[in-house]
């Protein structure tokens, strides 16, 4: 895919009134490039980005889980901008909490978000970016999306499932020259920890101490998170435009860690059943 030079290219995002996706909004209109930004408050999105000039902004109030709503929203891109090259799917939030405190109400509206949301807009946009023969897919998961641990088995999940969504997705386009990155970060300094941001269960059990820590320590972390909201953004957009890069963008070097060690872990696990897996093979004719 030939990131377009001759012209301001068009970017559909979701998830885009703060954090990542704010910035991205920001320095996509400050390139002078085309941006339809989704958002469940199209007046906080224009109130956070101030002074920013919006006359190439397309703001959009979309419930992802829609699957009209969300194709009606990348046809009025398109039509507005007269195409569509870029698509990042950002929308997502956090949970905290141990598995048994977590209620069906609490699975089903992750996942509509970091799964459904992201099918529903992926159908949307691939028949147009399929039958152009150009664009790129930028889906925004984690570094949890590599790894786990305790009190985020919900985030997890829904990364986890994104992950192999995208790898499979980037495996079927690959013909299309349609390019897919999966961006992972680690901790950003976002609102993302805040309990503005993050949900937590509505009921927790005595029995899980530590995640009730764990949760503690992660709203005091807020403020100091490694990771640069500007600065990832422009990673993000610097791979989009050279059309370089792996399938895998690890931004932060607390997820170039965390993935490392899960790395050696798998490796670990995989060496130590060398040797039993096979059993289970039908015995040579």
């Amino acid at each position: 895919m030939a990131f377009p030079m001759d012209r301001p290219a068009t970017w559909f995002v979701t998830g885009t009134s703060r954090g990542l996706g704010l910035e991205l909004v920001k320095q996509l209109l400050d390139r002078g490039d085309n941006v339809a930004a989704t958002t469940r408050s199209t007046e906080r999105l224009l109130s956070a980005l101030g002074d920013v000039d919006t006359s190439r902004l397309l703001p959009l109030a979309v419930d992802l889980r829609d699957d009209e709503a969300v194709t009606q929203a990348v046809h009025q891109t398109s039509e507005r901008f007269g195409g569509l090259d870029v698509v990042v799917n950002n929308a997502g939030y956090g949970f905290l909490a141990a598995v048994e405190e977590t209620t069906d109400r609490d699975v089903r509206d992750m996942l509509d978000v970091q799964v459904v949301g992201v099918w529903n807009v992926l159908r949307a946009a691939l028949p147009i970016l399929r039958e152009q023969r150009s664009g790129h897919i930028v889906n925004v998961s984690s570094i949890l999306g590599l790894t786990a641990v305790p009190g985020w088995a919900l985030y997890c999940a829904g990364k986890f499932a994104l992950e192999g969504l995208s790898e499979a997705l980037a495996a079927e386009v690959a013909g299309f020259d349609v390019k897919v990155t999966i961006v992972e970060p680690g901790y950003f300094r976002t609102d993302f920890l805040t309990t503005d941001s993050i949900a937590l269960p509505a009921a927790t059990t005595a029995a899980y101490p530590a995640i009730r820590e764990m949760t503690a320590e992660h709203l005091r972390l807020q403020g100091s998170q490694l990771g640069d909201p500007v600065r990832g953004a422009a990673a993000i957009i610097g791979q989009v435009v050279s059309g370089d890069g792996p399938l895998r963008q690890l931004l932060g070097s607390d997820a170039h860690s965390y993935a490392t060690a899960k790395v050696d872990a798998l490796r670990a696990n995989v060496e130590a059943t060398a040797g039993t897996a096979p059993s289970t093979d039908f015995p040579a004719a």
